[in-house]
């Protein structure tokens, strides 16, 4: 499509545009309606619509009573259990701006976050698949000045931190159990939080949700109440989710995926949602079987491991209906096979980033062919534009509001027409069917999550021995993408793959250490000393 042509489509308005007053429309209409499964803990959960909206209030009236308060930060750092939606729906009712940390993130990637967002309080896992993500912040914080009184030393904002059960959970001093919020709560009236839900404004910041950057930098996507809703909204139109959907939410919670085309969407629509704090095969399919579930999106690799399991004859995996991928290539042939193998009447494909969520949909009724090639049609009111090069501009109300504290990067991605520059490049189709082609950035997808290399290679160049350093990403037959990493030693230097990892793994999240590490006497260069990084794509065919 030629540059200055743009494709616009919409879907109807939300009727409410902030969280609280979605949650109590959802009480409204949707009653007894089984609103929050979770079947995972030692107690599992099963709420109605109206006692969910119950217990967040429960969850408001403690952050309340903690001293949270309207503008406020709340940072969670959970896998997708029924704490992480108390507690994130909890923050919201009151006027408080979520922060979702990834779980995969190490001490010093938490620290960061919880101190450019001066987050008052946290809620955070207990060891969680053995790895106790509290101390790790507190290990990363031991050397910033501060007094033992603080739940993190040297951390003083950091107010409040309440711990999520996920796995037994001994007492720890200067941390709330989540056994103790009805008894904090009980010193907050019920009128007081529902005054403060009510004065949520649509244009209030709802959420924060950090990316990695190209310029190894996280930067934090600012959303309003009404912009997170609305996008839940389109995202739940152009699926069809009713209040008879059962929807098993694998994507992480701390993603714009899980959160808002998860929770929010559910939230919009009456559909049950029903978590999986990690993604295993076995429980996924027990689950769909168990819990009927109808509604399961996630990255290509999920489909092809349930469809791989050698146990699959033997579930009844008939009540799907509605699988929305992307993030990677999705052969027809996969798309076919999930339709005859895991009963799914709709396959659709979608692209969204965390600056805009989901800005187009496939439609239910596209053929395979056009659910394979393309990633859909815009959506959530967005205008679409191909621009210069090539690259993928988009404009409308959904926009970020922008990023935390970085004018300079917000004025580098949201241009003065208001068009948020992607950094993919793309064609437009005559029917406004949007293909992705390329990226401008170096960004590689891994299992789902985006990966940055100059954020890896940022600390590749910390590593001592290394004089330099690039990572791109190669195909991987399970994750989509993985990080090779090439290194040219300095003199004397000796290093081995299992360093490289290894120094990586203690300060990266899983998903960005490299796979595999490469030593080299000499990198490919431009005439500026640029590292050609084309020049090694190509030696891996990419």
């Amino acid at each position: 499509m030629h540059s200055d042509v743009t494709t616009e489509f919409t879907e109807p308005m939300a009727t409410t545009t902030t969280v609280p007053a979605a949650l109590a429309r959802a009480a409204e209409r949707f009653g007894d309606g089984e609103a929050l499964v979770d079947p995972n803990g030692a107690e599992p959960v099963r709420l109605s619509w109206r006692a969910l909206l119950a217990e967040t209030r429960v969850v408001a009236r403690m952050f309340t009573a903690q001293a949270v308060r309207p503008g406020d930060r709340v940072a969670i750092c959970a896998p997708n259990t029924a704490h992480w939606a108390l507690a994130a729906l909890g923050a919201l009712s009151i006027g408080a701006t979520l922060v979702p940390i990834n779980t995969r993130f190490t001490g010093p990637e938490m620290l960061d976050i919880i101190r450019r967002t001066k987050a008052v309080a946290l809620v955070v896992a207990g060891p969680f698949l053995g790895v106790d993500r509290l101390t790790q912040l507190r290990s990363a914080a031991a050397e910033l000045p501060g007094t033992d009184t603080d739940p993190v030393p040297g951390v003083p904002h950091l107010r409040t931190v309440l711990r999520v059960p996920v796995e037994p959970l001994a007492p720890e001093p200067k941390t709330l159990a989540w056994s103790e919020i009805p008894a904090l709560a009980a010193a907050v009236a019920e009128d007081t939080v529902e005054e403060l839900a009510a004065a949520v404004q649509p244009d209030q910041i709802a959420d924060i949700l950090f990316t990695s950057g190209t310029t190894g930098r996280s930067k934090g996507a600012m959303s309003a109440h009404r912009q997170s809703l609305a996008v839940a909204q389109a995202w739940a139109a152009r699926g069809e989710l009713t209040a008879e959907d059962r929807y098993l939410v694998i994507n992480p919670f701390f993603h714009s995926f899980g959160y808002k085309a998860g929770i929010l969407a559910c939230v919009h629509s009456g559909a049950t949602i029903v978590p999986q704090p990690v993604f295993d095969v076995a429980r996924a399919a027990e689950l769909v079987e168990s819990e009927r579930i109808s509604v399961l999106p996630g990255p290509p690799t999920i489909y092809q491991s349930i469809m791989d399991d050698p146990e699959l004859s033997a579930r009844k995996l008939d009540s799907l209906r509605l699988a929305v991928t992307g993030a990677a290539t999705v052969p027809v042939a996969l798309i076919e096979r999930m339709r005859r193998e895991l009963s799914f009447r709709t396959v659709l494909t979608a692209y969204g980033l965390t600056e805009a969520v989901v800005a187009t949909m496939c439609v239910p009724g596209d053929d395979p062919d056009t659910v394979a090639r393309t990633s859909g049609r815009p959506t959530a009111d967005f205008d679409l534009r191909i621009g210069d090069s090539g690259e993928i501009l988009l404009r409308g109300p959904n926009v970020m509001l922008g990023y935390l504290d970085d004018p300079q990067a917000t004025a580098q991605a949201v241009d003065a027409q208001g068009w948020l520059h992607t950094g993919d490049v793309g064609t437009v189709d005559e029917q406004g069917y949007l293909t992705i082609t390329d990226r401008l950035k170096d960004m590689y997808i891994c299992g789902g999550f985006n990966v940055y290399p100059a954020e890896v290679e940022q600390v590749l160049a910390t590593l001592p021995g290394v004089a330099e350093c690039a990572v791109i990403g190669v195909p991987d037959t399970r994750m989509g993408e993985v990080g090779r990493a090439y290194l040219v030693p300095g003199p004397h230097a000796q290093l081995s793959t299992a360093d490289v990892i290894g120094f990586c793994r203690e300060r990266l999240a899983n998903y960005k250490v490299p796979r595999q590490v490469e030593l080299r006497d000499q990198l490919p260069h431009n005439a500026s000393g640029k590292i050609l990084k084309r020049l090694l794509r190509e030696e891996n065919g990419t």
